[in-house]
């Protein structure tokens, strides 16, 4: 195919990358886009098969692509999006990017000689490396912003709105498949000496501390959220008021018996902690009431120890109050 002596030129210095190719998938045209990113001269590979010359290209996918556009005689495109590069060329952009090769849109068309037999394809290549860096800091600024929406800025753990948001999902559940769910509800005891003692900066590092040390505690299907203050809750699946019990206690236990430390000083700290399990037909709000009647229990009767909810705890604390 003897291209225009006009065309030729044109497509030598076009910022963006052209192919031709002939029915046989061999090339015979490849510009100079191409060529200085391929590290290649056009000379040498005229007449070799494209997945001779670029052998790490997607071939079966690639060979179907353009083995349609010449049967059908219709466009094909592939954007960036579906497919981040198709050839393996070097950005050569001053951007961050998690890959080193141009994300291409590419567009495949059928071409026919004057002769009105010859069949070849033209592959023109766009460099969309700003899109693909573009939407990937977009990506990262959703996902910075949703992180944000749903957890604690200070204990990193989920925060109120979105923990409730979650429990309400898993009562939902628990409730559809008649699973059992349990809920824990505890907070430092004497936070405000704390705070005293120590300052806030102090108490604020005890609340991180406490946080890493119940995740590690934790099954990663539990959800620990910051409910308020120094009073945090655990959404249990798929467990029952025995087993929501043992994973109070060994809370319990983990905290009182590891001291914290800031700023070269050693921070005894404990817990109260209130448990109730799930009942069908109960709502959010009744099942947190219930955790909560538990650790006030639990603070009642000396603090650092893990209180289950009873029916009678309930009765009693109507009538204290």
């Amino acid at each position: 195919m003897q291209l225009d002596w006009l065309l030729q030129p044109l497509l030598s210095q076009l910022n963006s990358g052209v192919l031709v190719l002939d029915a046989e998938l061999r090339l015979v045209f490849i510009n100079q886009f191409i060529a200085r990113r391929a590290d290649v001269q056009p000379e040498d590979v005229q007449g070799k098969s494209l997945f001779d010359v670029f052998t790490d290209v997607p071939q079966a996918w690639l060979q179907r692509k353009l083995q349609g556009v010449l049967a059908l005689q219709v466009p094909a495109f592939s954007s960036w999006e579906q497919r981040q590069y198709i050839f393996k060329l070097p950005h050569l952009r001053p951007l961050s990017s998690d890959s080193q090769y141009m994300a291409q849109n590419c567009s495949m068309l059928p071409l026919t000689a004057p002769d009105g037999v010859s069949r070849y394809i033209c592959l023109l290549i766009e460099d969309a490396t700003d899109a693909y860096v573009y939407q990937q800091q977009l990506q990262q600024s959703v996902a910075r912003l949703q992180l944000a929406n749903r957890t604690d800025g200070l204990t990193g753990v989920l925060n109120r709105s979105y923990w409730q948001q979650q429990l309400s999902y898993e009562i939902q559940r628990a409730e559809r498949y008649q699973h059992p769910l349990s809920l824990l509800m505890f907070d430092l005891d004497k936070f405000k000496q704390l705070n005293d003692r120590y300052g806030h900066l102090g108490g604020d590092a005890v609340l991180v501390a406490l946080c890493a040390r119940v995740t590690t505690l934790l099954r990663d299907t539990d959800l620990l959220g910051r409910y308020g203050g120094e009073e945090f809750g655990v959404i249990l699946p798929e467990t029952d008021l025995t087993g929501a019990m043992q994973v109070a206690q060994r809370i319990c236990t983990a905290v009182a018996g590891q001291p914290m430390h800031y700023e070269q000083q050693t921070i005894r700290a404990s817990v109260s902690l209130g448990v109730a399990a799930f009942t069908a037909g109960q709502s959010t709000d009744a099942l947190i009431q219930q955790a909560d009647e538990a650790l006030y229990t639990a603070k009642r009767q000396g603090r650092n120890q893990a209180v289950a909810w009873r029916a009678v705890n309930n009765e009693y604390l109507k009538k204290v109050k």
